[in-house]
């Protein structure tokens, strides 16, 4: 094992540099010193080098879909042991606020969120207490491993959600997440899912994984087509993973979510929305907030190692660490072909 290691380090808005510096020593009696095998490349990375995520500060190295070997552990680990495949946790909590106390920890008044708050997985080696480790089957390949951290969102939202089997979902936005959260549903015994995208490679990859009608937002009305879709009485819980200004509001128009409906935004965006009380409360609507996950990693762990997921098409493009250009390019050139990227270590 060489003393040096190299990490990838966004220094401010398109802006990063690849650092060498000495690998981490194991040093306290809960340490694991875990040597990254593959770490997924989420939209929130995407912000952090554009500038534009509120939470990032600078410099920073990014990552927090980070699956990993265990290299070495402190005197009193007993959780994981040397050679063990782990996923990493992506926050830092205090455990004792009130958020803690009552299971809430994803918004601990102290969280510390990996790649934005501190430093993440996109390095070769780096350190991480014992609670915020969990094993995984050498089975499942690393490509695959690092795909939990974004199930497990869509496990929380669609719990957060309340989803039931007589439910009719719309899912606005089918990238990454849009996509697991059908999955999801679908899981649940969800009879009837409405996805809505601009993009038809997306929405035809929707299809695949189990949407029962798909709408295509340039061409189509969204609302005209919902009331076609539900009699006229709109859906019975709408998730919002496009994020874009505006779409809030736009989902909470009467004929799209129906009165006593739930809706749940999984986004940042911090333009205001033109959303009022009579708006809610006139159809006592549930605006329901979701962020990360919250104690759903071994539960997903344990359905990915059961193969319960579709993965085919979730993540698109595989890149070597020793790449890693590649990643920032495509986050300055969008194109629509690439659904997710994987960063996948170099042995």
């Amino acid at each position: 094992m060489s003393d040096m290691m190299k990490e990838v380090v966004v220094t401010g808005a398109h802006a990063y540099e690849v650092r060498t510096v000495p690998r981490p020593e194991v040093k306290g009696d809960y340490d694991v010193l875990v040597q990254m095998k593959a770490a997924g490349v989420c939209g929130s990375d995407f912000h952090i080098y554009n500038g534009s995520n509120p939470c990032a500060s600078y410099p920073r190295i990014p990552g927090h879909e980070n699956a990993g070997v265990v290299a070495a552990v402190g005197s009193k680990v007993t959780k994981v042991k040397p050679g063990d495949h782990i996923i990493v946790d992506l926050i830092h909590t205090c455990g004792t606020c009130y958020q803690c106390r009552i299971h809430r920890k994803n918004v601990c008044e102290n969280v510390l969120v990996c790649g934005s708050g501190y430093d993440g997985g996109w390095r070769e080696y780096f350190i991480v207490p014992e609670g915020e480790v969990y094993p995984i089957s050498s089975d499942v390949p690393w490509k695959d491993a690092a795909l939990v951290e974004p199930f497990a969102i869509g496990a929380h939202c669609t719990q957060r959600g309340r989803v039931v089997p007589d439910d009719t979902v719309l899912i606005l936005g089918t990238g990454t997440i849009g996509a697991i959260i059908l999955q999801t549903c679908k899981a649940k015994g969800v009879k009837k899912i409405i996805c809505a995208d601009i993009s038809d490679s997306s929405l035809e990859r929707a299809k695949e994984y189990g949407a029962d009608f798909v709408i295509n937002t340039k061409r189509e009305d969204l609302k005209q087509r919902i009331h076609e879709l539900t009699d006229g009485h709109g859906v019975t819980i709408a998730f919002d993973s496009a994020c874009f200004p505006g779409s809030l509001t736009m989902i909470m128009e009467p004929g799209i979510i129906c009165n006593a409906g739930r809706v749940v935004p999984l986004g940042f965006v911090t333009v205001p929305e033109q959303i009022t009380q009579a708006m809610i409360n006139q159809r006592e609507l549930d605006i329901i907030g979701s962020r990360m996950s919250c104690y759903q990693f071994e539960p997903t762990i344990e359905r990915m190692e059961n193969g319960e997921f579709n993965l085919k098409g979730i993540a698109t493009n595989y890149i070597p660490f020793s790449r890693i250009q590649e990643v920032f390019d495509k986050i300055e050139n969008p194109d629509p072909s690439v659904k997710k990227m994987v960063i996948l270590f170099d042995e």
